[in-house]
């Protein structure tokens, strides 16, 4: 079983990719293959709107026609038992890059069909992490549910299956004395660090690991 993790943050070793680390080890641990794959290793675009997966007959396959350097991580992703993107959230919404290859990734999949709607067969569970810099109690008051939550929501739409895991209130700098900052306290955010993101690691962790275990055992995962 091969599931795949894609880096949608610009930085390694980071709060994003440390999740998708986690979410790793417990896919690992549910016996699955697992790969990273970072996307700001790559220059590529987001959809450009050819409509070679919706020509009558294509023969895309569910995969975006478009090759350029994500062709090889949307190959991976076409062949993964699950699929897990993580990316910190910019004004709102994932990275750039993180929603280009959402747009590369799901498009040539979903069907404009009245009643088939999916070139998928099979579940394929995916999820979403998100890493940001805003408190949880503030997330509501920026309408992340209803933004962040649209990935989500497109995802199942497509995969079949989705889950979303949120970090909120994330140490964002290692320095905070060289920023401008003074709507955060360091003291604050260290604790934060400290106390709530071994918390928040260890969710990923059970993430990775439920979404093998629903391949493995469908059945009996729906149930639990």
């Amino acid at each position: 079983m091969k599931a795949l993790f894609v880096n949608g943050s610009p930085r390694k070793n980071w709060n994003t990719h440390k999740m998708l680390e986690s979410a790793m080890e417990g896919a690992r641990e549910a016996g699955a293959e697992a790969e990273l794959v970072h996307l700001y290793d790559a220059a590529f675009k987001g959809c450009v709107s050819c409509f070679a997966c919706k020509v009558k007959g294509s023969r895309t396959n569910g995969l975006c026609a478009f090759r350029d350097p994500l062709t090889p991580t949307l190959e991976k992703a076409r062949g993964a038992d699950v699929i897990v993107i993580g990316s910190p959230v910019y004004l709102g919404c994932p990275t750039a890059s993180a929603r280009a290859f959402l747009e590369r990734l799901m498009f040539p999949l979903l069907i404009y069909g009245i009643k088939e709607r999916r070139v998928l067969k099979k579940t394929v569970p995916t999820a979403m992490i998100y890493t940001m810099n805003c408190p949880e109690g503030s997330a509501e008051r920026f309408h992340y549910s209803t933004l962040l939550g649209a990935n989500a929501d497109a995802l199942e739409r497509t995969f079949g299956y989705s889950e979303a895991l949120c970090a909120y209130d994330t140490y964002q700098f290692s320095d905070y004395s060289r920023y401008e900052v003074t709507l955060f306290n360091e003291k604050d955010k260290a604790r934060q660090r400290a106390e709530q993101f071994p918390k928040d690691l260890q969710n990923a962790r059970e993430l990775g690991k439920r979404l093998v275990e629903k391949v493995a055992s469908p059945a009996e995962s729906d149930v639990t």
